[in-house]
């Protein structure tokens, strides 16, 4: 197998790859595979509420929020964020980190009253903000962030503490470390980075934000209503959930939440020296206070160089390395599931090709 530094969908464990290819015909004796049986039947609704009771557990989460799986992955909650929570003359204020923060915001924008409360376009997304550099309106129901934007490689390392309610789009760090409940009202994410396959988002939402929710909306639209039907109102995505059951077993197994993240340092540190120590060979651009330990981007400072570095990782067996194409360069994403050897072998890659540079 390859060394896959894709920044999602991404390497899954290993060993959850290959449970699940023993049960993919014949679930359990069952005759048939989990994903062509029922999802009112007694051997997925064990695996769904099983994922819950492990979420629970893993990260965490209090009594007080409702665990919800939804399709669309977090692009669709860019829309039902708005959608649910903006009633009455409420505003959400949100937090311009990069280019999934302005996503989110556009298409907030469809669906009430939205500001931005800060931006970092004007100094090239390279940091995030302070919370006393947010400017927030009296009528703010919630502030919006992106905890790691995956394409320019930056991450909330310190919580931003404001007077309202945090919504945060955890897409590419769910999983990777605690978080302090207190400050949120909405947590969601889409799973294909650190969790299970792509078609579901994991959305957590505070019970009592959930008595005061838009109610003309779509069914499927309103938080509430999957609340009430235990994320089943209508078929799940029934795939990702049931391997999803299994990455929270794995990460139980290997330690926990502490494991992930003390492994999610581990790797970070390693790359982020590879690329301080070599003399400005490698550059990263991001303030070094907002570092992501999920996305390492960086140049080489002979940019027509960088199409070699490419094919040079790939002839030793590591893909997924060349930069979103916004952006260029390079990105090695660093999930739960990629081993610190995986890293290693990219540090000596880097190490041999500046070398072979001269």
């Amino acid at each position: 197998r390859v060394v896959n530094f894709s920044a999602g969908p991404s390497m899954l464990p290993l060993p959850v790859l290959e449970e699940v290819r023993g049960e993919i015909v014949d679930y359990r004796s069952t005759g048939m595979s989990m994903i062509e049986m029922s999802h009112r039947s007694g051997p997925y609704e064990s695996v769904h509420h099983g994922a819950v009771t492990l979420i629970r557990e893993l990260f965490a989460v209090p009594a007080e929020f409702e665990v919800l799986f939804i399709q669309g992955g977090a692009t669709m909650q860019f829309g039902m964020v708005p959608m649910n929570l903006l009633t009455g003359s409420s505003a959400g204020a949100y937090v311009d980190t990069g280019a999934w923060a302005t996503k989110a915001f556009g298409d907030a924008a469809h669906h009430g009253d939205v500001y931005e409360a800060w931006s970092g376009r004007d100094i090239g997304y390279t940091r995030v903000p302070e919370a006393a550099a947010l400017s927030l309106r009296g009528d703010t129901r919630y502030v919006h962030i992106t905890s790691n934007e995956t394409i320019g490689g930056i991450q909330y390392r310190a919580w931003p503490d404001v007077a309202v309610p945090l919504v945060a789009d955890m897409s590419s760090d769910l999983f990777s470390r605690s978080i302090p409940w207190e400050l949120f009202d909405v947590v969601y994410g889409g799973v294909q980075k650190n969790l299970a396959p792509a078609g579901l988002a994991l959305v957590f939402v505070r019970r009592s934000t959930l008595e005061h929710t838009q109610r003309n909306l779509a069914s499927y639209f309103r938080y509430d209503v999957h609340a009430s039907k235990s994320s089943m109102y209508n078929t799940p995505p029934v795939f990702p959930i049931y391997v999803l059951e299994k990455v929270l077993r794995w990460i139980r197994d290997c330690g926990g939440l502490s494991a992930m993240e003390a492994g999610a340092n581990a790797r970070a540190d390693l790359l982020y020296r590879t690329i301080d120590e070599s003399g400005g060979f490698y550059v990263n651009p991001v303030d070094a206070a907002s570092r992501s330990s999920m996305n390492a981007v960086f140049r080489l400072s002979d940019r027509s160089l960088e199409p070699q570095f490419i094919t040079a990782a790939s002839e030793r067996g590591m893909v997924g390395l060349k930069g979103h194409r916004s952006d260029g360069g390079c990105r090695a994403s660093m999930y739960n599931a990629m081993p610190l050897a995986g890293v290693e072998a990219l540090r000596q890659l880097m190490i041999d090709f500046k070398d072979a540079a001269g």
